[in-house]
This record gives C-alpha cells, structure tokens and sequence, in this order.
C-alpha cells in the first residue's frame, strides 16, 4: 500500500505525539518535528507508511537515548490482557464456533495500538473486550477454516503488546505443532517482541520468532533473511493489524488479515468503514 498526500499531515501528528511521549524536553520534540517535516519532504510515496514510521522512531530513539520508550506502556497492556484472558478462555470454551470466537477477540485486542492513538484508555480496551460480539464485523471465518485445514506450515504475524496476549486464543484453535508466530525484531511504538511473547505465554503454544526488523509492519526487504524464508515458505499467513496490511497488502501470498479499520485510506481499500473488525481474505 503506497503513501499518499492524505498520509502527510497524520505522519505529522503522530510524530508530535510520539515525541511528547517519549519527552518532556521541548527542545528533543522540536527537534523531532523539524527533522521529520524535511525527511517527509523527501520520502519516497511509493513506499507503505510503515516505513515513514519506521524513520520516526528511529531518530525518537537516537535523540531520546532510550532504545524503547514505549516498554512501561507495553508492560501496562500486556498486564491488563492477561488480567482479562481467563474469561475470554471461558466463552471461548463455551462458544458453539470457538475459532469463529478467537477470530473476534484477536481482532477486538488490536484495539491495543499506540500509532493511531496515544490515548487508549484501560475503559477503552475493556470495552472492546466486552461488546466484541455486538461490533460490526467482516470477513469470511469459513474460508479461514478451510485454509487452515489444508495447511501445514502457518505464519502469525503479532501486532502490539497486549494484542499479542488475545492472539493465544486464536492460535490455540490452530492446527498443533504447525504454527510459528512472528513478533518485530526490536521496539518500535507498543509492538510486541520477543519479551513480551514469552509474557504472554506464546512459546508455550508454537515456536516463536522474531522478522529481525523494527518496523511497525512488515517490510520484507528490511527483515531478516531467516525471516523471509520461513515468510517464502508458509502456506498460510494471519497477519495481525493495519501495519501489516499496509506493508503486505500487495505481496503475493497466501495472506489473511485479521485487524480493526482504524484509518479511512485503509477502510477505502478494503470497502470498510472506520471501527469495523475485518478478516480480509486474498
């Protein structure tokens, strides 16, 4: 998915947010906000937003000097979806269609996203939580069904932290032993990495890697080669997240995403509007 001129003023405040909350110094956030209005300037449109991002919080942590600014909201989400999975693992065990229920709350949790927004509240999140069923939903769980029937080699794609605790009840409906689950390969925003898939317990369902990338998607030409093989050599992919989308959209490959429509240049793509919870199949 390219960049348009509709990307330019979101990159703009996303920046300004990113810098505030990384640091109280006026003179760090100016100096963020200069360097990225000329680096916007420059870029390359035909690249997905992703990359834009990327160069943003590259340079936030250089000026910063800490390499993850973003770890104490991270640990904040994840302890609060892990306060609220036994009780999705309940109705999950309940549910007459469990997958078709694992698929709308992995969905509901990547409402856990500090790029749109820098102010989801814990209110917010719990209230995805609770009127997952009631949200406007699309997407044809039958024919994720049938793929992952014949499928021996599944990749999952996490977003952000918190998220990635919800996505243990969506793996958990997946085929045994045939999963691998892909996290960023160093922080960027609330993405979720090594660390915070072992603390919401993902190497105990399915052998964890991560893309050797700190993008905030997934650009293949900026991932490891170990990465893009396993990438190359699945014949499923569940790719969480509208950074993912943006990132992978045009890729040739055997792709679901499963993410909440947050962005109107995103909701125009897939023929969704703003809120929706989407499966978008191939």
């Amino acid at each position: 998915m390219k960049t348009t001129l509709d990307c330019i003023p979101c990159f703009a405040r996303q920046a300004l947010q990113a810098a505030r909350f990384a640091t109280d110094d006026p003179q760090v956030q100016e100096t963020v906000m200069r360097a990225v209005l000329r680096e916007v300037a420059e870029m390359d449109m035909n690249q997905p937003p992703p990359v834009m991002a990327q160069w943003v919080h590259r340079r936030l942590r250089a000026l910063t000097g800490s390499p993850d600014p973003y770890r104490s909201a991270k640990d904040d989400f994840n302890r609060l979806a892990l306060e609220l999975l036994p009780a999705m693992e309940r109705q999950i065990a309940l549910a007459t269609d469990p997958l078709a229920l694992a698929v709308r709350y992995a969905i509901a949790g990547n409402a856990m996203d500090l790029g749109p927004s820098m102010n989801v509240s814990v209110a917010q999140l719990r209230h995805s939580i609770e009127t997952v069923l009631d949200s406007p939903f699309e997407g044809d769980v039958e024919l994720l069904r049938r793929a992952l029937n014949g499928a021996e080699h599944i990749l999952y794609l996490a977003d952000n932290t918190g998220e990635i605790v919800f996505d243990r009840l969506l793996i958990q409906q997946l085929p045994p032993g045939r999963v691998t689950v892909a996290v960023r390969g160093a922080p960027i925003l609330n993405d979720a990495t090594l660390e915070d898939a072992r603390t919401a317990g993902l190497h105990e369902l399915a052998e964890v890697i991560d893309n050797g990338s700190d993008a905030p998607g997934t650009l293949l030409s900026d991932c490891s080669d170990a990465f893009v093989t396993r990438f190359r050599a699945a014949d499923l992919i569940i790719a969480k997240g509208q950074g993912n989308y943006e990132t992978l959209s045009e890729v040739a490959a055997p792709l679901f995403f499963l993410l909440k429509v947050k962005c109107s240049l995103v909701g125009d793509r897939v023929g969704l509007s703003l809120g929706t919870h989407a499966l978008v199949a191939p």
